[in-house]
């Protein structure tokens, strides 16, 4: 029982998507550029929202689904706080950048680990 994942709370990378989203809505507490703004904070939310919503589907083909989704949008953030640290819009996010491309490696993990559960058409052990 030691381990074993009874809801997404547990899932260590929803919990790095939440940190990460709380974390990206702090940076840009002041920031007037609405657009980019918004559209950073869109997809670090949509990171653990998808992964909270794919943990709560009922075949492991969804979940994958939704793992591949939340993995674009880490993507998709770390392109946006590219932009924003080369247009000087947030300073000093490096370190926020490097926790995307881990945070995308940790979600990969967990799609590769989904899809050999899948091939072998077993169920998933917490």
């Amino acid at each position: 029982m030691e381990n074993r994942i009874e809801k997404f709370e547990d899932l260590k990378i929803w919990k790095e998507g939440v940190n990460m989203a709380v974390e990206v809505y702090s940076l840009l507490k002041s920031c007037n550029d609405f657009g980019l703004r918004d559209q950073i904070q869109r997809s670090a939310v949509s990171i653990p929202s998808n992964i909270s919503e794919g943990s709560d589907c009922q075949s492991n083909n969804e979940f994958i689904r939704f793992l591949k989704m939340a993995k674009g949008s880490c993507v998709e953030l770390r392109t946006q706080l590219i932009i924003a640290n080369k247009i000087y819009l947030i300073e000093n996010n490096e370190s926020l950048i490097d926790r995307t491309i881990i945070l995308s490696a940790m979600i990969q993990k967990m799609i590769t680990y989904r899809e050999r559960i899948r091939e072998k058409g077993g169920k998933v052990k917490g």
